[in-house]
């Protein structure tokens, strides 16, 4: 049993961007799907997508490399099971000046954290990228 599902999806996909994988696949949650999906915007992977039928769902996503690099340099989780750490929207701090993005969960979804700033939003940091 995972305890952190959140946890285990980064470090799924430190991996396979370590071993050069161009897909990395775990099983599907919301949370998981809404996170992939703000990689995808920002940039920091290609593609995401469902596979499969409910119970066994699962999601693919397709890393990112830029010369034989992977995009994701570091991925980071902030917020722990064990120790949350929720953040007003005006305390926000920059990932390595602005260069990477940390993910916030507000009660508006999970967003970046330029975005929330831009709508006022504070949350849990979950995981800063770059």
């Amino acid at each position: 049993m995972i305890t952190d599902p959140i946890s285990d999806m980064l470090t799924r996909i430190r991996n396979a961007s370590v071993v050069k994988k161009q897909f990395v696949e775990m099983p599907l949650s919301n949370i998981k799907f809404a996170l992939a999906k703000v990689l995808e915007k920002e940039g920091y992977v290609l593609a995401v997508e469902k596979v499969g039928e409910s119970p066994r769902a699962t999601l693919r996503i397709q890393l990112k490399y830029d010369d034989g690099q992977s995009v994701i340099s570091s991925i980071k989780r902030i917020s722990k099971p064990g120790r949350r750490v929720y953040t007003k929207s005006n305390e926000l701090q920059k990932v390595l000046s602005g260069v990477g993005v940390a993910i916030v969960s507000t009660p508006n979804g999970l967003m970046t954290n330029n975005d929330a700033r831009k709508r006022r939003l504070g949350g849990e940091v979950i995981c800063e990228v770059f």
